[in-house]
């Protein structure tokens, strides 16, 4: 059936507003008027009028950001030169005391290979020449190129807003929250701008006669995608296109998150910053940043290496929060709110096609971010940056938007710039944690004291090959009667195996209290999740059903970070409640049922959606 459209046109339309958009619209609104008031660029959809352009985010405000941030900021501070971010952006700081600190495991319960054994070992032995903490060694140097100091902490709901603002108070670009974008338009292969979701249907998209409104066609020169690494529309064009030959986004992590006031008997001053390593298990690590008004940002990223099939962020976030290095600074804290979002881990090596024919990518999206400094925020925005100057240079020169055209302004300045060369070289960074911790380790420590000149240069494969069966994760810690007994009474209760098997494995109670430890579903209303609007299609789906029928672990399942994918009858795929979902997209690279034509894809379908969080202070 032919659904007839509204259509509409612009100059530009972006897609996704994070960091990589706010530096992509800052550099270019800067440059769109002359001095006298008039246009330095006439729109050709409006002719006599600015540049017409629009951009649209997911989330239902521009600040619904899910991350504190740690960064050097040059690139940021570059954009905005006459300003002291410290003291212009809400809830930042400069960076102060920084910290590594290496954990311990209290619980006796953490996966400790020999490897992981014999570093306890050395922390332990050696804490007569480094500082002491509870169950916690910290060191006494920290590599340059881990060092954010100077810098700034922030967050990103909070920087988003801010910059928002900014752009939105210069009436040259209008920014639209709460607008899901469902795919590219594509005219053979060029892309021509972008369709809006679908509103009044059902659950299974199937139109309602009486409330259907067809989602808008966006037509424009150029399309700037910025929607991170489960935006629909760029998950789309590399269906599309496929990835450059030898590129791969095999490697991922969820970054488990929460705001938290800190008690008064906190003294953790504004600018702290603490990263971990060690526990709960030793491939995940953590992260504290102190926000001025005795508030503080805090998590763990759980990693597609760390080879678990019911790996759990929510559950291994409380245990982190417990540890008591930690806990002496939370206990008594209050929750403020709380989120999750995905990170595409393969840096430069999980870099698309940066162009097309009438469309350029941005951001996270794009491979911007540094493996080896653990940093992403001020590359996008980097990335942003460097399209709108070579976006500026074509207006100058009145050209088209072409795939040549991009090539030669986007494409070349991102690699004669100090960002790729950057990227470059920490593009093998991460490649020992696919054979462990310790070579993990290894491997960054070498890639970072040689510039990228040594590495320890390991295969990966996608994440769906390397996730092992729940009875050899569990053989020799839990019994196999034990085990099977609690997979089927699971099953029955329909619920997620983590928390059981997590405690069969020795993993101790959380003492919820309602207030800063909390379960999974209390943290939905407690920390910020936002109803989803009705008249959606979900935006989970699965695209072969049968091949969830012989799927004993239900990975997707474990590691959704707000319990939106729960069991279903059995047989069944899985149930997906969209009013839980916060769109972190972990369901996508935790699916352990890769599609038989193409090992690379997943057997979930992440598509554009509605709802998710609605705390700015993340």
């Amino acid at each position: 059936m032919t659904v007839e459209r509204q259509s509409m046109d612009a100059d530009i339309v972006c897609v996704g507003f994070g960091p990589a958009t706010g530096g992509f619209l800052t550099t270019l609104t800067g440059a769109m008027m002359n001095p006298d008031g008039t246009p330095a660029f006439e729109s050709k959809v409006m002719p006599g009028m600015p540049l017409q352009i629009l951009c649209y985010e997911r989330a239902d405000d521009i600040g619904f950001g899910v991350s504190g941030i740690v960064t050097k900021g040059r690139h940021i501070r570059a954009s905005f030169p006459e300003l002291d971010l410290a003291a212009e952006v809400p809830n930042a700081a400069p960076t102060g005391h920084e910290t590594v600190a290496y954990l311990f495991d209290p619980a006796g319960a953490s996966r400790r290979s020999k490897g992981t054994k014999f570093m306890d070992g050395v922390f332990k032995y050696g804490q007569f020449a480094m500082r002491k903490g509870p169950s916690a060694t910290e060191l006494p140097w920290i590599p340059p190129f881990l060092r954010k100091d100077p810098g700034l902490v922030m967050s990103m709901g909070s920087f988003m807003s801010w910059c928002g603002a900014r752009l939105m108070g210069s009436g040259l670009v209008q920014i639209w929250p709460g607008t899901p974008v469902s795919a590219p338009l594509l005219e053979d292969d060029a892309v021509v701008g972008v369709r809006l979701a679908d509103q009044g249907v059902d659950k299974k998209g199937n139109p309602d006669p009486a409330a259907y409104m067809p989602g808008m066609d966006i037509r424009a020169r150029l399309t700037v995608v910025g929607d991170g690494p489960v935006g629909a529309v760029g998950r789309k064009l590399d269906r599309h296109f496929g990835l450059p030959q030898g590129h791969h986004q095999h490697d991922w992590a969820v970054g488990m998150k929460a705001v938290v006031e800190l008690p008064s008997s906190c003294g953790l001053k504004p600018g702290t910053v603490i990263h971990t390593l060690g526990y709960p298990e030793p491939e995940i690590f953590g992260f504290m940043y102190v926000y001025p008004d005795r508030t503080a940002s805090l998590g763990i990223f759980v990693p597609s290496w760390f080879d678990s099939p019911v790996r759990t962020s929510y559950t291994y976030l409380q245990h982190w929060m417990r540890h008591p290095y930690l806990w002496r600074y939370l206990e008594g804290g209050t929750l403020r709110s709380w989120g999750a979002k995905s990170l595409q881990e393969s840096g430069v090596r999980g870099e698309p096609y940066l162009v097309g024919e009438g469309y350029a990518r941005i951001g996270e999206g794009s491979g911007s971010t540094n493996v080896l400094t653990n940093s992403g925020v001020d590359e996008a925005w980097r990335s942003g940056v460097l399209l709108a100057e070579g976006v500026i240079n074509l207006l100058k020169r009145d050209e088209p938007f072409t795939k040549a055209a991009l090539t030669s302004a986007y494409v070349k300045r991102r690699r004669a710039d100090k960002l790729d060369a950057e990227l470059q070289s920490a593009k093998k960074a991460r490649d020992g944690f696919n054979k462990g911790f310790m070579l993990g380790m290894m491997g960054t420590g070498m890639t970072g004291m040689t510039n990228g000149t040594l590495n320890l240069a390991v295969e990966s494969c996608p994440p769906a090959q390397r996730i092992p069966t729940i009875e050899s994760f569990y053989d020799g810690i839990i019994a196999p009667d034990k085990l099977a007994e609690a997979v089927d009474a699971c099953a029955k209760d329909k619920q997620p195996l983590h928390d059981t098997l997590m405690r069969l494995a020795g993993w101790p109670e959380i003492p919820f209290d309602g207030t800063l430890l909390m379960s999974h579903q209390d943290v939905l209303l407690k920390g910020g999740k936002v109803q989803a609007a009705s008249g959606f299609a979900d935006h989970v789906t699965f695209a072969d059903p049968a091949l969830c029928a012989g799927c004993k672990s239900r990975t997707c399942i474990e590691i959704c970070s707000a319990q939106a994918l729960m069991p279903g009858e059995a047989g069944a795929p899985p149930e997906f409640d969209r009013e839980k979902c916060v769109h972190c997209g972990a369901c996508i690279w935790s699916c352990s049922k890769a599609l038989p034509e193409d090992p690379e894809l997943a057997n979930i379908e992440f598509g554009a959606g509605s709802g998710g969080l609605h705390s700015n202070e993340n």
